[in-house]
């Protein structure tokens, strides 16, 4: 079972004079995760719930800003990270869930000390029960089961690279996963959202792309708010697929939107999916897919929030895209099929 990003948010989880001084922007969004958390989010578990049980998933896979930040002190950040978790376990769900590091579950003071505090210890309960778990210590960690390499990465620590080169060494089962919030294949208008974006950060980049082009992995990320689907051949050897979905959804009914599909839409006119999005940065987010285009043999995106349910079946790894809070079923993605396009 897998779910995008979350933003958990209620408005006294936050020091409104901090807010007006470092983050005045952001208020809105606040107050739209808050209604979301109130009205959406408890019928999303509910199905998340049948849909887990129907299903026998292993467990439930969430992709990072399980929360949203912003609280203005550790105390207000850690109150967040509890009432989430809360939330999360009041749902009996019925196996460990599972998460990786967001942008926004360690921003604002005293954020990343309260992930520390709250969401470490929950984690290392939550992965007790899988031979590769254990108590664990950062935000990095690794599961195995069912014949599945689970990697969760945390994108916001500078030794994670080294840690995800060690890890690949031990990997004996056949599938590999890596859980990591950005994009490690820029889509949509945010093309410079991705991981190791920066030009100071090409060498990480490079690295990781053949990380994971000799793992064939299978990337499950979030941060955009969007689906996509995509395959990306690395130079030297290999290739990788990437599969994002987003749960934040603000209303019962959604449809999809903005749709593209196939190769020939990976290129820089994706952009207009937000035509109002920096449009200062336009030609700098054009020269990414410019650069990017060469690589990606697949490609897929839709504004269309929900969740997705990741089947490893023997040599054969599916994803069934369902929309909303619902059980209809939008689109199933062949992630092997994609692997071997």
């Amino acid at each position: 079972m897998l779910l995008g990003d979350l933003h958990f948010d209620r408005l006294e989880h936050h020091d409104f004079a901090w807010l007006e001084s470092k983050k005045a922007g952001d208020l809105g969004q606040i107050r739209n995760y808050s209604r979301i958390t109130e009205e959406i989010m408890p019928r999303l578990f509910a199905t998340v719930r049948e849909v887990v049980a129907d299903s026998r998933s292993a467990f439930v896979l969430q992709v990072g800003d399980l929360v949203e930040g912003l609280c203005g002190s550790e105390a207000l950040a850690v109150r967040q990270n509890q009432e989430a978790l809360a939330f999360v376990q009041e749902t009996r769900l019925g196996v460990p869930f599972l998460f990786t590091k967001g942008n926004h579950d360690v921003t604002g003071d005293g954020a990343a000390e309260a992930f520390r505090h709250a969401f470490i210890p929950f984690l290392s309960e939550q992965t007790a029960g899988f031979a590769a778990g254990g108590k664990l210590t950062s935000a990095n960690y690794t599961v195995e089961h069912g014949g599945a390499f689970f990697c969760f990465y945390d994108a916001y620590d500078p030794q994670s690279l080294d840690w995800l080169e060690a890890v690949f060494v031990q990997r004996t089962a056949r599938h590999c996963f890596v859980v990591v919030h950005p994009p490690v294949v820029p889509y949509g208008a945010r093309a410079t959202w991705n991981l190791y974006a920066s030009t100071k950060d090409r060498p990480k980049r490079e690295k990781l792309l053949a990380l994971l082009g000799t793992q064939n992995a299978f990337v499950l990320g979030g941060h955009i708010h969007k689906f996509n689907a995509a395959t990306r051949a690395t130079p030297a050897e290999g290739r990788f697929v990437q599969l994002a979905v987003s749960s934040v959804i603000n209303s019962l009914e959604v449809k999809p939107k903005n749709e593209l599909s196939g190769i020939t839409e990976y290129n820089g006119d994706q952009i207009r999916v937000e035509p109002s999005h920096s449009p200062e940065t336009e030609k700098e987010r054009r020269a990414v897919y410019d650069a990017e285009k060469e690589f990606v043999t697949t490609f897929e995106y839709a504004d269309l929030p929900g969740y997705a349910v990741v089947s490893v079946n023997a040599a054969e790894v599916t994803a069934q895209i369902f929309s909303g809070v619902s059980r209809q079923l939008w689109k199933t993605v062949g992630l092997s099929k994609l692997m071997r396009s």
